[in-house]
C-alpha cells in the first residue's frame, strides 16, 4: 500500500457528514496514458456497497466498495468509489 493511499483509507475512516473534501480519482488509461479529474463536495454519508462488478463469480461470493455520497456546491448529489486510484483530501 503507498502512503497515498493509506491517508486516503485514513481519512475516509475519520469522515463525518458534513465535512468539505476533494477527490481525485485517477484512470489509467492503456500503457501510458492517465487520466484525472477532481470532485468536490460536503460529505453527506459514507458507505460499503455490495456489487457485482466482477464476471463469472460465484454467487455467494461477496464484493464490496467503499463510496462517498457527496453533495456538490451546486446541489448535485453524486457518489465516488474508493479505490487504490483515489486521493481524499480535507478541505
Amino acid at each position: 500500500m503507498t502512503p497515498e493511499e493509506y491517508d486516503a483509507r485514513r481519512l475516509y475512516g475519520e469522515l463525518q457528514p458534513g465535512d468539505r473534501v476533494e477527490v481525485i480519482h485517477g484512470v489509467t488509461v492503456g500503457s501510458s496514458a492517465a487520466w484525472s479529474t477532481t470532485t468536490v463536495g460536503k460529505v453527506l454519508r459514507t458507505e460499503r456497497r455490495r456489487h457485482g462488478l466482477h464476471f463469472r463469480r460465484q454467487g455467494d461470493d461477496k464484493v464490496y466498495s467503499d463510496v462517498l455520497i457527496l453533495a456538490r456546491d451546486d446541489g448535485e448529489l453524486t457518489t465516488v468509489t474508493m479505490d487504490e486510484f483515489t486521493r481524499l483530501r480535507r478541505l
